[in-house]
């Protein structure tokens, strides 16, 4: 598995970079590909198909199943984005009180990236950082604030998608 991760993991980013079309999306759906491979990799018939076109496939169905399961269904409410409760407001303080505990580059990649919008390439030139440290300090970023939500007894809501209830 590492001889193929250390051959193939570029060039399947790549590809899968441009299905997602996001920098952190392609890499997590990249590593599923390998994830899935370990399970899959008795199926692989030769049968006059390159092992590279095989993988391929493999990692385009990943991504078309990541694309699927995370897409955005309408509802029947609508909701007024100027209307606000006090729920809503208890919510924002808990999160601003969640932020402050986290150590100040990561809460200040966590903002960038989730509030403002930037990239990680442009968080990267505004912090003066390389790009890999700032994915870095984002993803542990991250897993710090939903600790913190949690130890708070307001845990964030997540979604559960198909692939992670059939796993």
């Amino acid at each position: 598995m590492r001889f193929l991760y250390i051959t193939y993991a570029n060039n399947i980013y790549g590809y899968v970079r441009s299905i997602v079309r996001d920098d952190h999306e392609a890499e997590d759906v990249t590593q599923h590909v390998f994830a899935k491979l370990m399970t899959t990799l008795g199926k692989y018939d030769d049968r006059g198909v390159p092992f590279f076109a095989w993988l391929l496939r493999l990692a385009r169905n990943v991504a078309i199943d990541h694309l699927r399961a995370n897409r955005l269904t309408p509802t029947e409410t609508v909701f007024d984005p100027g209307a606000s409760s006090e729920i809503d407001l208890d919510q924002a303080e808990t999160v601003r009180a969640a932020l402050a505990a986290l150590p100040d580059e990561q809460r200040e990649v966590v903002v960038l990236r989730h509030v403002v919008g930037l990239t990680p390439g442009e968080i990267a030139d505004r912090m003066g950082r390389t790009e890999g440290s700032i994915h870095g300090l984002h993803h542990r970023g991250r897993r710090a604030l939903q600790r913190e939500l949690r130890n708070m007894g307001s845990d964030p809501c997540t979604r559960r998608t198909r692939g992670r209830m059939a796993a």
